[in-house]
């Protein structure tokens, strides 16, 4: 009876308490609310009034906690106001090891390049127009120019990020039909991407064959069918499998892919533009390299590559690149 009674005192203690907070429009009416609403907008000194009252009475509810002064409560709804009107972008120092950190933003820009960038973005730009024509041009172009230059290929493009660089070419090319990979390249990428959730997302089925530790030419040429729509390869990227391992060249499968008309697909995660071993770094083949063992259609990072913002980017024949940009993904 004697703890009914204290739990029902203490409840009619925190309604009481609760009574004395303030309405909404009596708090952001007074003198030192004045200037919050010309600031930041009456829709959202409101929202952040509300929610402030609703904190204090659940505190109000389970606590002995004071009901704060007037003062105090336009001081924290200020507070609340300039956080919720900060960027959520802010600058740090990395001191994790990782210079190419993908939480931290990747590759920071050079001076120059974001000079650049700020000259042209702050005002009209020839994104999409061909001052030569006088007419309407190609956002793709910028970058696909200086990609084909590069490393030799046919064409190329670019689009957000590696998987969706993976997504598109499986859409575009394979739906509906047979995609052979090796068991041991089914991977999982940065994000929680594996590749057979994106061969499933683009339509296409997936064709294992081999096994984790060994995949023979012989496996591919055996799962070739009238509804294969192409070999596809995945970079181990993050991790290797060593001792008792095989799997096959990009060459030869280049040559059972010809052979049966279809495309050869790379998915060649960072990707390599340079041979690193002068630096140090162990022997990577290039974007190069794989288009010259007969490679169709390669994928890559753009951002861990070269150095700037996220990117997928895609390079290799023309046919196909042009498949892709007429794609509405």
């Amino acid at each position: 009876m004697s703890d009914n009674l204290d739990q029902r005192g203490s409840s009619d203690d925190a309604r009481m308490e609760m009574r004395k907070l303030p309405s909404v429009d009596r708090l952001i009416g007074l003198p030192d609310a004045s200037g919050l609403v010309d600031e930041y907008g009456r829709t959202l000194v409101v929202h952040g009034t509300r929610l402030m009252l609703d904190r204090w009475r659940s505190l109000l509810s389970i606590s002995d906690s004071l009901v704060p002064d007037d003062l105090q409560l336009i001081v924290e709804l200020r507070e609340w106001l300039v956080n919720q009107m900060s960027p959520t972008l802010r600058t740090v120092i990395n001191a994790t090891g990782v210079i190419l950190h993908t939480n931290l933003g990747r590759s920071p820009l050079s001076t120059r390049v974001m000079k650049y960038v700020t000259d042209v973005a702050s005002g009209y730009s020839t994104l999409e127009y061909d001052l030569d024509r006088g007419s309407r041009g190609s956002r793709s172009i910028h970058a696909e120019s200086l990609l084909v230059e590069i490393t030799g290929a046919e064409a190329a493009f670019v689009v957000n990020n590696n998987a969706a660089a993976v997504l598109l070419l499986l859409t575009a090319l394979c739906r509906g039909k047979d995609v052979i990979i090796s068991r041991g390249q089914l991977v999982e990428i940065g994000g929680g991407f594996r590749i057979p959730d994106v061969l499933r997302q683009s339509g296409a089925r997936l064709v294992e064959v081999g096994t984790t530790n060994k995949t023979h030419l012989y496996d591919y040429e055996n799962a070739v069918g009238e509804n294969t729509g192409a070999i596809l390869v995945a970079h181990h990227s993050n991790y290797k499998v060593v001792g008792f391992t095989s799997e096959p060249g990009l060459g030869e499968l280049s040559r059972i892919a010809q052979s049966a008309g279809v495309p050869l697909l790379y998915d060649q995660g960072s990707g390599a533009l340079l041979d690193m071993r002068p630096y140090g770094l162990e022997n990577e083949s290039t974007v190069m390299d794989s288009l010259g063992y007969g490679v169709d259609l390669i994928a890559f990072s753009g951002d861990k590559l070269l150095g700037g913002p996220q990117a997928g980017i895609l390079c290799g024949r023309k046919q196909l690149i042009s498949i892709l940009k007429r794609h509405p993904l």
